[in-house]
């Protein structure tokens, strides 16, 4: 159960308050008593059911404004649904990294690969989009249930420059977005914005992001940032690093690229050349690739959407993964608004609690 308001329940902190005023108020009518040579003699000739009852009604109403306080805290209930109504946003790292041939045939034919096998083995239901970044990142699909379509749309992926995973978060949430009207549009970390209202702490819609990177990111918004606002948006990401430990050099591949041949690709025939300096996993001689995965951020990227970390190091293995990925499981979390039962509860025990205090101590 979590709160919507939860500042309110500052509010039971008047509890204490109001018990420590009962018992001044107590002691004050003993004080102001007909004072007797024994108390021991006072105590035996009050009847024992007469102390319950003189302080019951007083808990009783402790209890009803308690409450009464979680009420207007405006509790709600977490309950998970199965739903059909998926959608699914693959984001694919394009980096110039990807062209490395120490996964056969090269890191990013692996992964494109992986991906179709991915989207074939989907329910029909299933909407499934693509993202692609580099640099930037851009939506290359919009969510869709067609297979052909995503099938070209995966094999059409050409490499960019750098690595811009918080880019691609914020690009795949906007995704979402325009299928799930509950979900609302990321906020531009440059242009500001209002931000929506947080989800409830372990709710989520039924739409998730799986993130596929070789590298860290060394452009665009910090990617905790762009998850948080998925964490605001009840959205699961899994993420993926991928690559080997040492690399290899760099096959030739379709740069999307318009500048050419800068710091990887040739210009001519595409041939690898050498950075002139490293950044974000690059360097370590003519045409390498020293793996650069910053799987620290990836992990917390998962943790804290509710999501999972996998690592792959062959195509194999990322087959395994994309296998592994829960889209069976997934279900919808519907929030519950349940103020209206500690109202009742409250309400209650406040009649209980007038009627035996008028019952017990009638005031005439």
């Amino acid at each position: 159960m979590t709160f919507l308001w939860p500042g309110f329940l500052f509010l039971l902190l008047l509890i204490p308050v109001l018990i420590i005023a009962y018992i001044l108020i107590l002691r004050r009518r003993r004080q102001s008593g007909i004072r007797f040579s024994s108390l021991a003699l006072v105590r035996d000739a009050i009847p024992k059911q007469s102390l319950w009852k003189q302080h019951l009604p007083f808990a009783l109403f402790l209890l009803a404004l308690a409450g009464l306080v979680v009420a207007f805290a405006r509790p709600v209930s977490i309950v998970s649904v199965p739903t059909d109504q998926t959608t699914i946003i693959l984001t694919i790292d394009v980096s110039r990294s990807m062209c490395s041939t120490d996964v056969k045939p090269t890191r990013l034919q692996a992964a494109e690969a992986a991906a179709l096998s991915f989207v074939q083995r989907q329910k029909g239901g299933t909407q499934i989009g693509l993202v692609a970044f580099s640099t930037f990142a851009e939506l290359i699909q919009p969510p869709t249930t067609d297979q052909e379509i995503l099938q070209t749309a995966i094999e059409s992926l050409m490499v960019g420059r750098r690595t811009a995973i918080g880019s691609a978060i914020l690009k795949a949430i906007d995704a979402i977005a325009e299928i799930d009207k509950n979900v609302p549009p990321s906020v531009d970390p440059l242009t500001g914005g209002i931000e929506p209202t947080p989800v409830p702490k372990g709710a989520y819609v039924p739409d998730i992001i799986v993130l596929l990177t070789d590298g860290a990111s060394n452009t665009g918004p910090l990617p905790t940032d762009a998850a948080q606002q998925a964490v605001d948006r009840g959205i699961r990401i899994y993420t993926i690093g991928f690559g080997t430990p040492n690399g290899s050099e760099f096959a030739s591949c379709q740069s999307s690229d318009p500048f050419g041949g800068f710091g990887g690709f040739g210009g001519g025939g595409g041939q690898p050349v050498s950075p002139p300096f490293g950044f974000g996993g690059f360097g370590g001689g003519f045409g390498g690739f020293r793996r650069g995965i910053d799987e620290a951020t990836l992990k917390q990227i998962a943790s804290m959407t509710g999501g999972q970390y996998y690592s792959a190091s062959s195509a194999g293995e990322l087959q395994n993964v994309f296998r592994s990925l829960p889209t069976y499981l997934i279900t919808k979390h519907e929030t519950t608004e349940i103020s209206v039962v500690f109202t009742a509860i409250g309400a209650f025990l406040i009649v209980i609690a007038l009627w035996l205090a008028l019952r017990w101590h009638p005031l005439s």
